[in-house]
């Protein structure tokens, strides 16, 4: 008896929702219904699929590779490791205007910043601004967790201590001289990243809530100081170090470095000469990865693209030809006296 109470219990309430009694449409399809929707649809993804690639086409994008693998490349005496601080000019021409706003990324290649350990290897509770996890790190920061001395590293883990700490300075060479490209860094982040996911310690100075830590081994300088002329800029909420920390899905990626939107090159980059001064810091070659600065403009389907364009392309015409295809064995099968 008490069995039966139970089962009871624990059966679902005996109503039309719970018990899939509710009225429901289930079409009856037909070839007058399914041939006419494969054709339309098929027109529909060849429709956008045009609209797609003829806008991907349009985007301007100018790629260059700086790592300085050859031997006539002007960054090659970079690429020595005893060589500190070095400092390389590429040279360029652009056309036609490069019409703006125009988008400054920077680019590597064979980086996996989808690896599982890499991509777990840092402290969400330091990075939200928790100052007793900065004497404490996560242990998921190992080896990055402490350093030599047994100091705290802030902020600790593989992702942090690999951030991207090349810098770049435009130039557009006017009558020989070279007049600077204002660089926009401001907003280059996600807004969640920085409204929300990462927070600095709730210290004046940010300086006094990195006492007793060390930077990141590879970092120049600590994280209160990743922007002297901004202290706005500073800690976790670095624009730069906001945009690292947000990972890659593939090897070869590029991330937003600065928009150019300002002064005169507010409606692009004129025709001419440039010059990009890098200041080369960042190593490649050890895991054979290769460096690069894209310029691009974007449109209303986002950067250039022309995949996406090419598989609608491609879906849309199956969906017309198998649409042929259904409407032959049809006409064969449905009528056959008429062979």
């Amino acid at each position: 008896m008490v069995k039966k109470e139970q089962e009871s219990a624990n059966r679902p309430d005996n109503t039309a929702f719970t018990q899939q009694r509710l009225p429901a449409w289930q079409p009856m399809l037909s070839a007058g219904i399914v041939i006419p929707g494969f054709v339309l649809i098929g027109l529909a993804f060849i429709g956008i699929g045009v609209a797609l690639f003829v806008t991907s086409r349009s985007i301007q994008v100018l790629e260059i590779d700086y790592t300085g693998v050859e031997q006539n490349s002007p960054c090659f005496r970079c690429t020595d490791p005893n060589n500190k601080n070095c400092v390389c000019t590429v040279k360029f021409s652009i056309d036609s205007l490069f019409k703006g706003p125009v988008f400054f990324y920077y680019g590597l290649s064979n980086y996996f910043q989808n690896y599982r350990k890499y991509g777990v290897s840092k402290d969400y509770n330091q990075l939200s601004g928790d100052l007793s996890y900065f004497t404490q790190p996560s242990e998921y920061c190992a080896p990055y967790q402490y350093d030599s001395n047994n100091k705290p590293i802030v902020p600790c883990g593989s992702i942090a201590n690999s951030m991207f700490n090349d810098t770049f300075n435009l130039y557009q060479i006017v009558n020989g001289v070279n007049k600077q490209v204002p660089l926009d860094g401001k907003g280059i982040a996600w807004w969640t990243d920085y409204n929300v996911k990462y927070r600095n310690p709730t210290v004046t100075p940010l300086k006094n809530a990195f006492n007793g830590t060390v930077k990141p081994i590879f970092w120049p300088k600590p994280a209160y100081e990743l922007d002297p002329s901004d202290p706005a800029n500073n800690g976790f909420i670095n624009q730069d170090f906001l945009v690292w920390m947000r990972r890659a899905a593939l090897p070869n990626f590029r991330k937003l470095y600065r928009r150019i939107t300002e002064g005169d090159y507010a409606q692009g980059l004129p025709a001419g000469n440039y010059s990009l001064e890098i200041a080369y810091n960042y190593p490649v070659l050890s895991f054979e990865g290769r460096k690069k600065v894209v310029f691009s403009n974007v449109s209303w389907m986002g950067g250039k693209n022309e995949f996406l364009g090419i598989a609608y392309l491609v879906i849309g015409s199956m969906c017309v030809v198998m649409s042929i295809v259904m409407l032959i064995v049809y006409a064969k099968f449905k009528f056959p006296e008429e062979e």
